[in-house]
């Protein structure tokens, strides 16, 4: 039977790791379990003049590394399963590329499109108020995530501030660089799995075509950046995708074309000229690499044996299950694993933090040299790691990042 509950599939992860490396700590489960769900309704008065009532929340999954770390999103339909994977996720994906964070995750019920940037502004102030106790440049930090934005991390710290009574730049991730933002935030999800991509090819002697070719599906930030940077470094770009399907094109595409047309058009499969395909037809190309940028579950058991393409890197979050993983492993097919290949994202976020907490401004050169850094120093570890037990790039960066959290429980509990 198949099981797309993000959250479960989080504690299978881990208790993957926990197996294949023997790890013993009384702290497993402590591990496994969000610290605190914080839980509030947010009275919003509307342009009508009519109250209405959202529904937040703020799930702090670990924070023995660190102060908790972790986007804020604004969705109809988001649950508190992917809320509490997604928080778990952050507290190993901080742990992986060793910035001194923990994991956190929140949002608020709502369907920002239907309502006005005053009504969006109340509630982002409404939402810190509500939760400010429990958050703040020590205790937790959070991010933009799904339809939130700059503008709207740029009011969360204004709000702080004015409840602070000072200023704290601090308090929150993502703002516009002018709002005490940091340079190549905005491509530091994609800048990152460039890095990791371009390294693990280097160490793994993986053999592929000298043409590199690539299948993104999803372009949004993530993706998008992504194919632009892959492309100007030479890989050929044959196919891209949003959710209304994807285009394919074996001679190669220029993302910067898409894009423009994609505003034109308003979704990828409005475009014409292009061969028009799935995102389940994209999955199954027989491509050098596929990049799910998108969302979680979009390889399970049910498709991952279609899978052509000789190594998969996750810029999206979640998007292999447990399943599908076992079906690819089989295939012999290297999986880089989210909580590595997406961390260049948090990985920038905390260098914003640390712009913030010693009044600094660094170059967007700075930033890009000290995420190549990081990236390429745990793509090493993560690769010599699942070569010497022998075990996928997936276990092995848990079996690091688990035990990296472990031994900061032992210690916080001595």
């Amino acid at each position: 039977m198949l099981n797309n509950n993000p959250f479960e599939n989080a504690i299978k992860q881990i208790d993957d790791a926990v197996k294949i490396a023997g790890i013993k700590s009384k702290y497993i489960d402590v591990i496994k379990s969000p610290q605190r769900i914080v839980d509030v309704k947010i009275p919003v008065k509307m342009s009508d003049g009519k109250t209405r009532i959202f529904h937040g929340y703020r799930v702090q999954h670990n924070n023995a590394r660190g102060p908790f770390k972790g986007g804020i999103r604004f969705h109809p339909d988001t649950n508190m399963d992917e809320v509490k994977a997604l928080s778990t996720w952050m507290t190993f994906k901080c742990a992986t590329v060793g910035i001194p964070l923990g994991g956190s995750k929140g949002g608020v019920e709502v369907n920002p499109k239907e309502l006005s940037d005053k009504e969006i502004e109340r509630l982002t102030r409404g939402y810190v108020r509500a939760i400010y106790d429990v958050v703040g440049p020590t205790k937790d930090v959070p991010a933009p995530d799904v339809y939130t934005t700059p503008k709207i991390m740029e009011i969360y710290a204004d709000e702080y501030s004015k409840i602070a009574k000072k200023k704290t730049p601090a308090c929150v991730t993502g703002k516009p660089v002018e709002a005490s933002g940091s340079l190549g935030r905005d491509t530091a999800t994609a800048r990152g799995g460039q890095i990791v991509l371009e390294k693990y090819l280097n160490v793994s002697n993986l053999n592929i075509s000298n043409e590199k070719t690539v299948a993104i599906q999803g372009f949004g930030n993530a993706g998008e950046n992504m194919a632009e940077l892959l492309h100007d470094a030479g890989f050929k770009i044959v196919a891209v995708s949003d959710s209304s399907g994807g285009l394919f094109e074996k001679e190669g595409i220029d993302p910067k074309k898409i894009a423009k047309l994609k505003k034109h058009h308003g979704k990828i499969n409005a475009i014409p000229e292009y061969k028009k395909i799935s995102n389940e037809q994209l999955l199954a190309l027989n491509v050098d690499i596929l990049i799910p940028a998108a969302l979680e579950n979009v390889l399970t058991e049910k498709n991952a044996n279609q899978v052509q393409a000789k190594l998969i890197l996750e810029l999206a979050n979640g998007p292999i299950t447990p399943g599908a993983d076992k079906i690819l492993k089989g295939k012999k097919i290297p999986v880089i694993p989210d909580i590595l290949a997406n961390a260049g994202g948090v990985t920038v976020s905390y260098f914003e933090w640390v712009q913030n907490l010693k009044k600094q401004k660094w170059s967007k050169e700075e930033v890009d040299k000290k995420l190549k850094k990081i990236m390429e120093k745990s793509v090493t570890d993560i690769f010599n790691e699942s070569t010497k037990i022998n075990c996928t790039l997936r276990q092995a960066a848990y079996i690091l990042a688990i035990k990296r959290v472990l031994e900061a429980e032992e210690k916080r509990n001595k």
